[in-house]
């Protein structure tokens, strides 16, 4: 188990932590591609099952050749194994000298899924524009890294949020060893999607974070509240019944192969139904408060941050050609979109409603529309408008540019990766390698180096405010709008929005 005196300290003292080391570039050997030196596999730190992590220090030069493995989840994603904790760099100058801002991407997948080695998470086409360092990460994920058990054992008090500490690892180790890469230590910007930038809204609120980076974006990734303690002890029970495990004696559980520990995520969720959840923990330790519950988060307030969406998330999450949207009519559309809605309005007159404002649209259309306004698109609302009354810096945006390979879609969940991360070409990009996905790509990726580099996206992007709620649409072109969805806004805001994870 981590000695938590040298973790944790007085409850909050990770920041104590004993710096690295600066290593020379030649502590890892990495390799050269497109002109970009690229460092793979980097271990930064180690942990048993459901505990802290450690951090790790290289005696000896280590190869960085080759991704570390990822953590073992449900889904797909190559070798795995619960040995996880590695890191990867791309600089186009590794020289102390070079100081250039550092971009650390988070991945996606919820807490549960998702990997740092997904072709579309690549960091060598942005890192080869030449103005800043890339670095990406694998944790520990779903019940390796947020099942909370520490009210059932007190062995394990990190246990829900060990995930979000090594995330926290993981920016110690970027700033005590970036600069050997080029890095400048004191302009670190965390930027991710999905669930990424859930995990970033949750680190701006955690005091151990503070001071490890300096600006955020977060990718369709909203965290508004974080699972409190007595639920999530109910998600561990349901999920120890569902593996045979009592709650009074977790040895079997520490025994068991990491296979069966992923067949317990099947278990049902006794909060909101469906698989179980798994999260950050309001565990009084790491997390003190939610993240933008009551308002938002005074320890991340002084943070620049750039938050966004696309138009069109729910294009990613349910196929035009599928079971429910087989038939799609608009008698069949209010029944079809009620189980993916957060907001508990009446769907029929949801429906109404869009034929009146937008007798255009087709019942395809509405549900798309509907859904992604009623489900991904309020959490990122919430945050925006509480940074605005904290007079907290942020900037948000709306990505319209539609996905070329399935334009009914849309601008789907998960369309902006490949634009801001310059992996047009690779697979699970739906964007296209065309003038027109270049041009948003460069539009994107030009505001987030600008936000990189000096906190600021773009001169022209006024800061968002509850007098003109200021939006950068991306597509093609990019261009300011006011309240550009304000009617959708408004719409949903009659009904107070249903946060997963609670």
């Amino acid at each position: 188990m981590m000695d938590r005196r040298t973790f944790v300290g007085a409850g909050l003292a990770i920041t104590a932590l004993p710096r690295l080391a600066i290593a020379a570039p030649r502590r890892w050997t990495g390799t050269v591609e497109n002109g970009v030196h690229a460092f793979k596999g980097i271990r930064y730190g180690t942990a048993e099952r459901f505990c802290a992590p450690r951090p790790f220090r290289p005696t000896d030069t280590v190869a960085a050749t080759a991704f570390g493995p990822s953590c073992p989840q449900s889904s797909k994603v190559g070798p795995t194994s619960e040995d996880c904790l590695f890191l990867n760099v791309w600089t186009a100058e590794p020289d102390a000298r070079a100081k250039k801002p550092v971009m650390v991407y988070i991945h996606g997948g919820a807490y549960s899924n998702g990997s740092a080695v997904d072709p579309l998470h690549d960091g060598q086409p942005l890192a080869a524009r030449g103005d800043v360092v890339v670095v990406t990460v694998n944790h520990r994920l779903n019940a390796l890294g947020y099942l909370y058990l520490a009210r059932l054992d007190p062995r394990f008090p990190d246990s829900g949020n060990a995930g979000q500490l090594d995330l926290i690892l993981t920016l110690h180790w970027v700033r005590d060893n970036i600069a050997s890469f080029g890095g400048d230590p004191g302009r670190v910007m965390v930027f991710g999607q999905s669930g990424g930038g859930a995990k970033i809204a949750t680190l701006m609120g955690t005091p151990a974070a503070r001071g490890l980076f300096h600006r955020a974006a977060t990718m369709s990734g909203q965290q508004v509240t974080v699972s409190g303690p007595l639920n999530a002890t109910a998600r561990a029970r349901a999920y120890l019944a569902k593996l045979g495990v009592k709650d009074d004696d977790l040895s079997p559980l520490l025994a068991m192969p990491v296979e069966r520990v992923i067949d317990g995520l099947s278990a049902t969720d006794p909060i909101l139904g469906g698989g179980v959840y798994m999260g950050p923990v309001l565990d009084m330790t790491w997390l003190t408060r939610h993240p933008f519950w009551p308002d938002a988060n005074p320890s991340g307030t002084a943070i620049p941050l750039m938050l966004g969406n696309t138009s069109r998330e729910t294009g990613a999450f349910i196929d035009p050609d599928g079971a429910k949207m087989r038939g799609l009519t608009w008698d069949t559309l209010p029944a079809r979109m009620t189980p993916e809605l957060r907001i508990d309005l009446p769907p029929e007159w949801i429906v109404a409603e869009y034929r009146a404002q937008f007798p255009q649209m087709t019942p395809l259309d509405v549900f798309y529309d509907a859904t992604t306004a009623g489900r991904s698109w309020p959490g990122q609302v919430i945050e925006a408008e509480a940074r605005a009354r904290a007079g907290a810096p942020a900037w948000v945006y709306q990505v319209d540019f539609a996905s070329r390979t399935d334009p009914r879609r849309g601008a789907y969940h998960t369309v902006d990766i490949p634009l801001v991360l310059g992996t047009l070409d690779r697979p699970g990009s739906q964007t296209g390698t065309g003038a027109d996905a270049r041009a948003a790509s460069k539009a994107m990726q030009d505001r987030f180096v600008a936000f990189s580099t000096t906190g600021v996206p773009d001169p022209r992007w006024p800061r968002y405010d509850l007098t003109t709620r200021a939006t950068m649409i991306f597509d093609t072109t990019a261009r300011v709008a006011n309240d550009p969805r304000r009617w959708q806004r408004e719409l949903f805001a009659r009904a107070p929005y249903i946060q997963p994870g609670t």
